[in-house]
């Protein structure tokens, strides 16, 4: 006879089977950076465990010892405290969030993804000289446009990297908030219309994966994914050269025919891009005809310092003049009232 217990667990096993395929990619990436997220999510996880483990067992062994079947458990009525049981009951969880803030502080900064790479991969420093490959990401509705400035392409739906090389991504978007997520890559940074999020990562194993959007933007979301690839340095050098054979130009026409809504959209790639047409996407001034955000900001901020210039004669002469009548005393650091 199989004990009720055992025939729950029975039920389960199916589940556990179909666990043992998960794709567990951001446990086991194959970026240095996501590496180093998934060992402090490790660390987190064992730093917590060392509290909720032995609770969980308690709970059972008390639940056992004192059963009411038990007649041999210690009754103790009236006992209502203990210094070495609160010392263990607050000081254990004290030092674990101690430690862990500790930890997740130095990943932070650590991690920060402003900061430039200082290693490609544990022990492997980046050499000397070496310059990271600049990729323009851009969330659109609902597909993904990179281009890659220095080598003057662009692809939809479609990133390769080159293994062992920094890589600096620079992310917006052009109308709703998104999030730039490659698992095998490094960690999520939100994409922003009229904003600029700079990521620093890098591949160091050749890989065929997938990156996404994890920010709800609408009704294509969930189609919102791209290839990713990490190649070679030979083989990206020759991916780059097969787009460029095979023509085509993303100029502010074709951009703006781009631009418009749509879901899953196939990959293409453009052979030729023009030299501000990311400049333009981050201000928001593709079109013809529309102010870019800088210098309309440049304007607004030179209008107010011509207000500021015209104002300022008035105020001080108001200001001389309340000093003339020895209502007002003013030192290098304040103004008082004099009595």
């Amino acid at each position: 006879m199989i004990p009720k217990t055992a025939r729950r667990g029975l039920f389960l096993a199916p589940l556990l089977a179909l666990l043992a395929g998960c794709n567990t990619v951001v446990m086991n990436p194959s970026g240095d950076i996501a590496k180093q997220q998934a060992h402090l999510i490790i660390i987190s996880v064992i730093l917590m465990l060392l509290i909720i483990v032995p609770v969980m067992v308690l709970i059972f062994w008390y639940a056992h010892k004192y059963r009411a079947s038990n007649t041999d458990a210690e009754y103790l009525p009236d006992w209502d405290h203990s210094t070495k049981l609160e010392l263990v009951i607050w000081g254990a969880p004290l030092l674990i969030v101690i430690v862990l803030g500790l930890v997740t502080w130095i990943y932070t900064h650590k991690l920060d993804p402003y900061r430039p790479l200082d290693r490609i991969a544990e022990g492997q420093p980046i050499p000397a000289g070496t310059k990271p490959l600049i990729v323009q990401a851009v969330a659109m509705d609902w597909k993904w446009l990179f281009i890659y400035p220095e080598q003057g392409i662009a692809t939809v739906n479609e990133l390769v990297v080159p293994t062992n090389v920094p890589v600096r991504f620079k992310v917006s978007a052009t109308s709703v908030m998104n999030a730039f997520y490659v698992p095998e890559l490094a960690g999520m940074v939100y994409a922003m219309p009229g904003m600029e999020i700079t990521l620093n990562a890098v591949q160091n194993h050749p890989v065929q994966s997938f990156g996404m959007s994890s920010n709800y933007s609408g009704a294509g979301y969930s189609d919102m994914r791209f290839g990713y690839r990490g190649v070679a340095q030979a083989d990206f050098d020759g991916w780059v050269q097969t787009i460029k054979n095979g023509g085509g130009n993303l100029d502010h026409a074709h951009y703006l025919t781009l631009e418009k809504p749509t879901i899953k959209e196939p990959v293409h790639h453009y052979a030729a891009v023009a030299d501000d047409m990311y400049y333009r996407i981050l201000n928001r001034c593709v079109a013809d005809g529309v102010v870019c955000m800088d210098k309309m900001m440049q304007m607004d901020a030179q209008k107010a310092r011509e207000v500021a210039m015209r104002n300022m004669p008035q105020q001080a002469a108001a200001t001389r003049l309340a000093q003339a009548n020895g209502e007002v005393c003013t030192t290098p650091n304040d103004s008082v009232k004099k009595k």
